[in-house]
């Protein structure tokens, strides 16, 4: 176990918490109910199963995790268990932890749990809230060439670490000025970076851009390809620092 988290076993959910909380958490914090009108559902991008929590010092976001596409139809928020260090909380808290180690601007994590139920397990994770930042999604249209530049020497910064970011689309990119974030590290990883024009880096770029161009024409104040252009050219730049 890292000795920057803490295990603990509550009433209805086994948890890893970060060594600041653990001395006051309560696994209940991890269902939305328990903070009732301090949990306002987040509703920019992603698939639901997300809310911002403001209650005091606190001031987090709660994500569950929550099955998309034709799998979705079979169970919405159930996962096959096979071990509790393969559960989607216990990876990405760790991932997010190795993360903010090699000074990656990533959301510090505050605690993650899960709640085995025979072979299936639902699961959750709490995490630090990234104040006054908006998604690339909703400012396209809003953006100077530096900035989109600013947003592929970011992205360019975890690829030439190794980190496999395996839903990197234009809602999961935040930005605060000159300041950008990835965030929703669910099913990421780190990985051995190879070879950028061919590999996961030149699809989870692909990826990006094919979420910039399901956007509405109506975002965008100049073409989608000067905006691209712009985002490549920092990508690039930091790749060969």
């Amino acid at each position: 176990m890292d000795d920057k988290e803490v295990r603990l076993v509550g009433q209805t959910m086994t948890c890893l918490v970060t060594p600041g909380w653990a001395a006051h958490f309560d696994d209940r914090w991890l269902a939305p109910a328990f903070w009732a009108h301090a949990a306002q559902p987040v509703s920019s991008g992603g698939r639901g199963g997300a809310w911002f929590i403001a209650d005091g010092p606190r001031r987090w976001v709660l994500r569950h995790y929550l099955r998309g596409g034709l799998a979705a139809r079979l169970s919405r928020d159930s996962y096959l268990f096979s071990g509790e260090e393969r559960t989607r909380s216990f990876r990405e808290f760790r991932l997010l932890q190795a993360l903010g180690r090699l000074g990656l601007p990533v959301p510090a994590p505050v605690a993650a749990g899960y709640c085995r139920q025979g072979r299936r397990y639902s699961a959750a994770i709490l995490l630090e809230r990234l104040e006054d930042v908006r998604p690339l999604g909703d400012l396209v249209g809003q953006l100077s060439p530096s900035q989109w530049q600013r947003v592929g020497q970011v992205i360019g910064r975890f690829h030439r670490a190794g980190v496999y970011h395996a839903d990197l689309n234009c809602f999961n990119v935040l930005i605060r000025d000159d300041q950008v974030f990835l965030i929703d590290f669910d099913k990421g990883e780190l990985r051995q970076p190879g070879s950028p024009a061919q590999g996961w880096q030149a699809r989870n770029l692909q990826r990006l851009q094919r979420s910039l161009r399901k956007l509405p024409e109506s975002a965008y104040t100049t073409t989608l390809d000067a905006c691209w252009r712009q985002l490549l050219t920092g990508y690039q730049g930091t790749l060969t620092e």
